[in-house]
């Protein structure tokens, strides 16, 4: 089987996004013979000029179908592509404004064949009934327990301290809430607690911050199925969260990951039991169901159905 992925190009330098890319590792992992197409352009008019440019790439390549991620993306392939389409819906599309979110209904069901939504939220709030939930899984083989001594020398965090991470990949997003890790922060002991920015880092580093932290903070305002919690859990990392996306449902009866709310004291008090835990977490063996290679099996499963192959 051959698929094309289809995604933003614009975010990062190289115009490969890590986790599309390895997610599409994964596939090929599972035999899938896998191509990409980065879309360069931003904004509706942007995205929307590269129909032509996909419809001639399809044209002079073959593949089986294509799979497009997040809804402009997919606007895209839906009406550039002759063979079938998957759209995966990533987060913030689910939660624009209703003129998007029913163009999303419309396309799902006039032009792609499969829609996959990262959680059962997001399927809810977009009221899709025939949506696929599957959540980006997580390369087990990358994320993984580091010696902590280790980790901090690679990241040049001292070992005096607690250390705090926010993960981010751009700081002018404002549903990520970087102000309410800030407030809670500053109500801290900044002798004991250091608050680290991770922004704008090669992807192979952030398994070592992750080892490195005692506890990950994620504050956004909404999320889809947010990649970095599971990333740190299965680094074994202690984590603070927003109750966003499927983050409640992740977490489970995990010990030293909490739940708080949008309020600053309530967040630096999560944060302090989070340090106090102690420890690592048993995050790893708790989300074993988001390896990597069971989610490939299941986003196969949804191409052969879209192709009429049976098992």
């Amino acid at each position: 089987m051959k698929v094309l992925f289809v995604s933003g190009g614009n975010q990062y330098e190289d115009g490969k996004d890590p986790l599309i890319m390895n997610q599409g590792n994964s596939l090929s992992q599972e035999g899938i013979e896998m191509d990409y197409f980065w879309i360069k352009g931003k904004g509706a008019k942007g995205y929307l000029k590269n129909i032509p440019i996909l419809r001639e790439y399809l044209k002079k390549n073959k593949f089986d179908l294509v799979h497009a991620h997040y809804s402009y993306c997919g606007y895209v392939a839906g009406l550039a592509s002759t063979v079938p389409v998957v759209v995966s819906l990533l987060g913030s599309d689910v939660h624009s404004k209703n003129f998007w979110r029913v163009l999303i209904r419309s396309f799902s069901l006039t032009r792609w064949n499969a829609t996959i939504v990262k959680s059962s939220q997001m399927k809810e709030l977009i009221s899709l009934s025939n949506a696929n939930v599957i959540p980006n899984g997580v390369n087990f083989e990358k994320f993984r327990a580091i010696d902590q001594h280790e980790a901090r020398e690679k990241v040049g965090f001292s070992h005096d301290k607690k250390h705090i991470i926010f993960v981010i990949d751009f700081l002018d997003r404002p549903e990520k809430n970087y102000q309410l890790v800030k407030d809670a922060y500053d109500l801290l002991d900044k002798k004991e607690v250091e608050l680290n920015i991770v922004s704008n880092v090669p992807n192979e580093l952030i398994p070592f911050y992750m080892n490195a932290a005692d506890v990950l903070v994620l504050s956004s305002l909404w999320e889809g199925s947010p990649n970095v919690i599971k990333e740190s859990m299965a680094c074994n990392c202690p984590i603070v969260s927003t109750d966003v996306g499927d983050v409640k449902e992740v977490f489970g009866k995990t010990e030293g990951c909490f739940i708080t709310s949008y309020d600053a004291k309530e967040t630096a008090e999560k944060i302090t039991q989070a340090i106090q835990f102690g420890k690592r977490t048993e995050g790893r063996k708790n989300i074993d169901y988001l390896n990597s290679v069971n989610i490939a099996k299941k986003i196969i499963k949804i191409y052969k159905k879209v192709l009429k192959i049976n098992d």
